[in-house]
């Protein structure tokens, strides 16, 4: 308040110029005018907001001076046409809850607090719903007790069955008095403290409503616990909301909808969520035309606690959704508590699908990642499949969905291809050893081993076995740098590689690098499709590997020129520079061909690959080489171990890349990626030619990817003129008069804004893809402006169709110019 009240005069003096008027001590700072205000029911009424530049406790530490100061501010409201006045954070502050002001101006007054307690009493009962939980079956302690607001909540859970832990201050005696506040037949089930920490051991619900403040400690609370905190200043102590297994509720909070509208709105948007109670019960008695001092005293009616919970909810003001610190609290926010309300001990089954999808949502936000479940959420892709089957994935609610990600090209084969199930199956069931690698011939690694060098271009007659791709790119970065002469190696900008610290040192995205920094020496970048910048690089003499994609997959599926990759073979072939090729995504058919070299008959010394290797059955990556290679790095007693792994070379995921490998030669996989993947862009490119959003359509194969150019560069800063423009006041001039640090970081925030904007738009089209007609895309690692398409190569034309018919009905919804 103390910010607004400096921003309000320096405002005022710019578009009014120097007046000592403007900078002299003021009662009450204006703060806002509604202007007239409809209700969902069509009722009218106007008002204005004006407050005190203190805070609470700042209030509070002066509560003689505050109650006069109040008694002035309600009387130049009545000289202003004010009718009614609420009194909001000063209740605690005035006097007899405001009878003295009431008296001393004449005016109609409320606290709030009648609204305050209904809308926190049905944020209780809202929470046990939530959870699950019967109100005859729970305790509640009730804070702040006999205080008007708690005295009310206490009554009413009471009516509700609930058995009540009411805490108070001071001594045995007013423990004893404290029932006389409520009805005899509630009695028996209550119980007076004024000792809070006799609750913390036993009672999972808070309903608190004190007028000091910080007296729960949220440390104390058992897990699961729920506080539908009431207070001005908080009753819950400062607290860095590091547990997960409580939940703190902003209490007693309302919000309006869409039904009603205030005079002052603009682009929608006004101060409708979460309004405090005071405010929110003075609007309603505005809407009904009661101007009545209908809260104050010690004692709130019962029944005028629930005539104005009443009114407010038909006007269209709701104590939902609720929120937590400012933030809007969801189902999930409470699924994580469940398990403490009711622990069954037992697994939930697929039986159980919402509460199993709650569950699996909670886990994987709380003990995973917290950013990303948020990121899902936020996005309306927080989803959990439970069945595969080809190009199609079903979620637990039933929803069917077409891939369109694939595992980011992990199932070339399609989800649970019955082959090699089947493969897996069978070696279960024989009960072959899977780990004796290292201490025996591994049977089914050593057969793939044979084959993948037989399929491979090239004389690759070494394979190191991994788990993944990232492990794959260590391999080789490892077995390059001890064969090689040279001291340095070569990798591309935007180029993707994985994020182990070996292969981010290798990858051309600064996103990726920095905070991992310093990472492996000698090793520099060049650009991509450029083989001057190779060849300047070699001539050095110094290069001695440059590993590189064939197509840049996570870089935005970019395709370098005709002949590139070509020529990188004869320029490492000329200056003894080992070629690496890093085919985990273009590999294993995704291009059209089973390797994307074979495009250009290219031979790598060194092919990595890994994702669809096993039909994304079981994790592995594979490390083909050059048997010369493989020698002159490990080719003697005391280096053959120098590059081992516990679970690479495992025969299980051996048996699975097997039966991958017969599926994508009996389906001929490639060859369909080429025919669909050739028909789809040529289609797609078509379908979006006229939206100018959509800068390119390219790829190769069922390799594909949509970049999108739908830029707000300047945008931001052009709003912010226009509407600072149209305000009182100098923005210009004090923008101009800010530190130079102040406006860099401004003039920065700005730009990544602008950028978040772009990203924001595309995410926009994966979400749309996905709830309205049931197609999972996603953006790429490097940018965030190109969406990949990377279905199963077994892709059908009429699935191909589908997507093409859906990506341009979203380009239709998302567009404002048509070309």
């Amino acid at each position: 308040m103390k910010l607004l009240d400096l921003l309000d005069r320096g405002i005022a003096e710019q578009d009014r110029s120097y007046s000592h008027d403007l900078w002299r001590w003021r009662n009450l700072v204006p703060f806002t005018d509604f202007g007239r205000i409809v209700s969902a029911r069509g009722a009218v009424c106007e008002g204005i907001v004006h407050y005190m530049p203190l805070t609470a406790e700042e209030m509070l530490a002066q509560p003689r001076a505050i109650a006069r100061r109040v008694v002035e501010g309600v009387n130049s409201l009545k000289e202003q046409g004010a009718q009614l006045v609420g009194l909001g954070g000063f209740t605690a502050i005035v006097g007899s809850r405001g009878l003295q002001t009431l008296e001393r101006t004449g005016v109609p007054v409320t606290t709030g607090n009648s609204l305050t307690a209904y809308a926190a009493y049905r944020n209780v009962l809202e929470a046990m719903v939530r959870l699950g939980v019967n109100p005859e079956d729970t305790e509640v302690a009730v804070v702040g007790y006999p205080g008007s607001i708690a005295l009310a909540i206490a009554k009413l859970l009471g009516h509700d069955g609930c058995r009540l832990c009411l805490i108070h201050r001071g001594a045995e005696e007013q423990s004893r008095r404290g029932l006389e506040y409520l009805p005899e037949d509630l009695r028996s089930r209550v119980r007076l403290s004024n000792d809070m920490q006799s609750c913390y051991d036993s009672v999972r619900f808070y309903v608190a409503a004190t007028s000091s403040g910080g007296v729960i400690d949220p440390y104390r609370l058992v897990p699961g616990s729920v506080v539908v905190d009431a207070a001005l200043p908080r009753d819950v102590m400062p607290y860095r909301q590091d547990r997960s297994d409580i939940l703190i509720i902003d209490g007693g909070l309302v919000s309006a909808g869409s039904s009603l509208r205030f005079g002052g709105e603009s682009m929608g948007l006004s101060p409708k969520k979460f309004l405090n109670g005071c405010l929110a019960e003075t609007l309603v008695l505005g809407l009904e035309g009661r101007a009545e001092p209908f809260s104050i005293g010690r004692e709130l009616p019962q029944d005028n606690v629930l005539e104005i919970g009443r009114l407010a909810e038909g006007h269209g003001l709701l104590p939902t959704p609720m929120a937590s610190y400012g933030e809007r609290l969801t189902q999930a926010d409470f699924d994580g508590l469940r398990r403490f309300h009711h622990p069954s001990g037992q697994p939930l089954t697929l039986a159980e699908k919402p509460q199993l999808r709650s569950e699996a949502l909670r886990c994987f936000g709380e003990h995973i990642n917290p950013i990303l479940r948020e990121f899902y959420t936020f996005n309306h892709i927080e989803r959990v499949f439970s069945h595969g089957r080809g190009c199609w994935l079903t979620d637990l609610d039933g929803s069917r969905y077409l891939d369109f990600v694939a595992g980011y090209g992990c199932l070339n084969t399609g989800h649970n291809h019955p082959q090699v199930n089947a493969a897996l199956q069978r070696y279960l069931q024989q009960e072959h050893p899977t780990f004796v690698q290292y201490v025996s011939v591994p049977l089914q690694t050593s057969l793939l081993a044979q084959r993948l060098s037989e399929l491979a271009p090239g004389s690759l007659g070494r394979v190191f076995f991994s788990n993944s791709g990232t492990e794959a790119v260590e391999a080789a970065l490892k077995l390059a740098i001890a064969a090689m002469d040279g001291s340095r190696v070569l990798y591309c900008d935007n180029g993707y590689h994985g994020k182990t610290l070996g292969a981010l040192s290798v990858t051309g995205r600064d996103k990726h690098r920095q905070p991992f920094k310093p990472l492996l020496p000698r090793c520099d970048s060049i650009p991509f499709g450029d083989t001057e910048a190779l060849e300047k690089a070699l001539l050095v003499g110094d290069v001695g590997a440059f590993i590189l994609e064939p197509i840049q997959g996570e870089g935005g599926v970019v395709v370098p020129p005709v002949g590139y990759l070509n020529r990188v073979r004869e320029l490492c072939s000329d200056h003894d520079c080992i070629l690496i090729l890093d085919e985990v995504q273009t590999g294993l058919g995704r291009t059209g061909k089973l390797f994307a070299c074979e495009w250009e008959g290219v031979e790598p010394d060194i092919l990595v690959l890994s994702k669809s290797l096993s039909g994304g059955a079981v994790p592995i990556g594979a490390t083909l080489s050059r048997a010369d290679l493989w020698d002159r790095a490990y080719g003697n007693i005391d280096s053959f171990a120098l590059h081992t792994s516990t679970f690479g070379g495992g025969n299980l995921a051996a048996a699975s890349a097997m039966a991958t490998l017969d599926v994508i030669a009996s389906e001929d996989l490639p060859g369909n990626a080429a025919r669909v993947g050739g028909m789809l862009k040529d289609v797609l490119s078509e379908a979006v030619a006229d939206y100018p959003f959509i800068r390119e359509v390219r790829g190769r194969g069922l390799m594909i990817a949509i970049e999108f150019q739908n830029s707000f560069g300047g945008g931001v800063e052009a709003f912010v003129r226009e509407f600072a423009s149209r305000m009182p006041g100098n923005a210009a001039g004090t923008y101009r008069m800010m530190p130079g640090k102040a406006k860099r970081l401004i003039r920065e925030a700005i730009e990544e804004l602008e950028k978040n904007f772009e990203e924001m738009f595309v995410l926009r089209f994966v979400t749309k893809l996905s709830q309205e007609h049931g197609i999972l895309t996603f953006v790429t690692a490097n940018n965030n402006r190109v969406m990949r398409i990377q279905p199963p190569l077994g892709l059908s034309e009429q699935e191909a169709l589908h997507f093409v018919k859906a990506f341009a009905a979203v380009c239709q919804d998302m567009s404002t110019v048509v070309e």
